[in-house]
């Protein structure tokens, strides 16, 4: 039996618990070996956020055989034994008594004060401990000038506190009666605030009736769901000879459960987008309600301990579409933030198709976990049940994350989108470099393909080649150049141009200064436009038709119509000069940038202070 400190973190204040012979921070040493590691624990590393706060509908009256009782306005009172306390409301550090301390959190500098002040007890052990590796940083004065920052999804966040603040220079007569309107539409479009309404708009589905017994809540039209102790049963895959992507049958009838009071008619309330990559209606309308709990009874095949994902994605090979899927997880990973290992990647991914994952953006999976991708091949025949599953928000949502973001005319940079880029460049270790001179790095993407080539860019790399202000390159982004080496060319670049297409997402991973050059949009406007207005990244393109000069009308491969994506072009010199000249004003002219030159000699030393 192992000795094990458990740490209930992130108490919502407005809620209290009476914990007996437990004084604060909420400490209690317990002689329970589930505890004890989190690779060992089927605990609630994905599913129990603490206490609902009072606007979240939830049906815990009779959760797990402990009585509630609410009295005077916010306060909770449980009843049980402290066992069933721990086991519904603990949020413990998943690694700190077992492997290497701390290595979970892994964050950004500038995400650390969001994420310490999330879990504060964590905070406050770190800062004592000298082993962690963060304890200077929680010292130096920049994170305590930041100390109250949040993400903008917690109860209590400021609009002054938030991890970043988009802004919306455009007017908004037309669209919403008020400029503070316009500012929270886009914030609940396309920044934390998305995350903020899928947290607030989750409900129970299947509630738990005792210690360990199944679970499952999801937010609205089943968009994000994350459950505990879940079976799905594949079985009847050993039959399918087809393919399996974006199916809607991998599933059948009593196929997924779990043993917990099922709330039938809300679930079904919600089964309202049923596709593929809308929601999780087309599993989770066959979910059913288990005779008895499915790990404890022994009817898995298959018992997955980590905490794991399963991810229906859109298309691996296309860098636009994958990364909706990877933003999309990113979000998710707030969204169930309910304990400090919350962005651990001892996690398994299982991509909910047969075919084997294949991707040259695949290093990317290694920002959420560092197991190999699982997929619907990996578990065919077997009943697999999951300790601890989320299901992730998805690429293709009505209404929904990057692909199908109604934004909001006027507004631009989402935290969202830039905290997302900062999480992956720092798990990937792309850093920016120092320069030896304050020339513009310039970076043109060389289309090898049979569409949408270049047909004079020698001309038009000559042209401003000439320029001494400049340091112009020439890349292809193809398979033979590794995806983090791409990434690195990309964030030291100040002007990104190229063609339309899926390359353009890059945009990305520019740095805030940067400028996007869509060198012609093929009649497609808003694709890029709007991922680089998420991004906070400015956008130029092709100002004047008459000098463009396409080889060709251009028709649809498969179908009999014109269509300008489907040819190739050349562009007037000049024009083109004037149009990076435009661009290298803007990048000149940011505060950022400015910045970005003052302490770029000192870049290599520079003070670990800095956030």
């Amino acid at each position: 039996m192992r000795r094990c400190l458990i740490v209930l973190y992130n108490i919502t204040p407005t809620w209290r618990l009476f914990l007996p012979a437990i004084p604060p921070p909420h400490t209690h040493t317990v002689n329970y070996p589930a505890f004890c590691c989190a690779q060992e624990s089927g605990g609630h590393r994905s599913f129990l956020r603490g206490v609902p706060h009072a606007k979240r509908e939830c049906g815990w009256k009779s959760l797990w055989n402990t009585r509630m009782v609410r009295v005077r306005g916010d306060v909770m009172a449980f009843s049980g034994t402290i066992v069933v306390l721990l086991l519904l409301l603990v949020q413990y550090i998943p690694s700190a008594t077992c492997g290497k301390p701390y290595e979970y959190i892994n964050l950004p500098k500038a995400h650390l004060p969001m994420y310490f002040k999330r879990f504060p007890a964590l905070e406050k052990q770190c800062a004592e401990d000298e082993t962690c590796p963060y304890r200077t940083v929680i010292a130096s004065q920049s994170y305590q000038n930041r100390k109250e920052g949040c993400w903008g999804y917690e109860e209590g966040c400021t609009e002054r506190n938030r991890y970043a603040n988009h802004s919306c220079p455009g007017s908004h007569i037309g669209y919403v009666k008020s400029k503070q309107a316009q500012l929270d539409t886009f914030y609940s479009q396309a920044d934390f605030g998305f995350v903020r309404d899928q947290m607030r708009e989750t409900r129970i589905m299947c509630e738990p009736q005792f210690p360990h017994d199944s679970s499952l809540e999801c937010s609205k039209y089943l968009r994000f769901c994350r459950g505990r102790n879940l079976m799905l049963n594949f079985t009847d895959l050993v039959r399918r000879t087809e393919p399996l992507r974006y199916k809607m049958d991998v599933l059948g009838p009593g196929q997924i459960g779990g043993h917990c009071r099922l709330h039938g008619e809300r679930l079904r309330d919600e089964l309202q987008h049923i596709s593929p990559l809308q929601s999780w209606g087309p599993e989770l309308r066959f979910f059913e309600r288990l005779e008895r709990p499915p790990i404890e009874t022994g009817v898995c095949d298959v018992v997955i301990e980590r905490p794991a994902f399963i991810m229906k994605i859109d298309a691996a090979i296309n860098m636009y579409h994958h990364f909706c899927d990877f933003l999309n997880l990113y979000a998710s990973l707030h969204v169930n933030l309910s304990h400090a290992g919350g962005f651990d990647t001892d996690t398994q991914v299982l991509v909910w198709e047969s075919f084997t994952y294949a991707s040259p953006f695949a290093d990317t999976f290694k920002v959420f976990s560092k197991h190999p991708i699982a997929d619907l091949k990996t578990y065919a025949g077997k009943v697999v049940c999951f300790k601890n599953v989320v299901l992730p928000l998805l690429p293709r949502m009505i209404f929904g994350l990057y692909y199908n973001t109604p934004i909001i005319y006027g507004c631009e940079n989402s935290g969202l989108f830039h905290a997302f880029s900062e999480h992956v460049l720092h798990r990937l270790k792309v850093r920016m470099t120092t320069r030896p001179d304050e020339r513009l790095r310039i970076t043109f993407l060389s289309r090898q393909t049979r569409y949408r080539r270049v047909l004079n860019e020698d001309e038009l790399m000559a042209r401003i080649a000439k320029n001494p202000n400049y340091g112009v390159q020439r890349v292809s982004y193809g398979h033979d150049l590794p995806f983090v080496e791409q990434l690195r060319i990309t964030r030291n670049t100040d002007i990104f141009i190229g063609m339309h297409g899926a390359g353009l997402t890059h945009l990305l991973f520019l740095p805030k200064w940067a400028t996007l050059f869509e060198l012609y949009h093929c009649e497609d406007p808003n694709c890029y436009r709007d991922l680089a207005r998420l991004r906070g990244v400015h956008y130029l393109t092709w100002e004047r038709d008459h000098l463009v000069y396409p080889e060709g009308e251009g028709k649809h491969p498969e179908r009999d119509e014109r269509h300008a994506k489907f040819t190739n072009y050349a562009f007037d010199v000049g024009e083109f000069e004037r149009l990076v000249t435009k661009a290298a004003a803007y990048v000149q002219g940011h505060a950022e940038f400015q910045k970005f030159l003052t302490t770029n000699a000192n870049r290599a030393v520079k003070s670990k202070d800095e956030l």
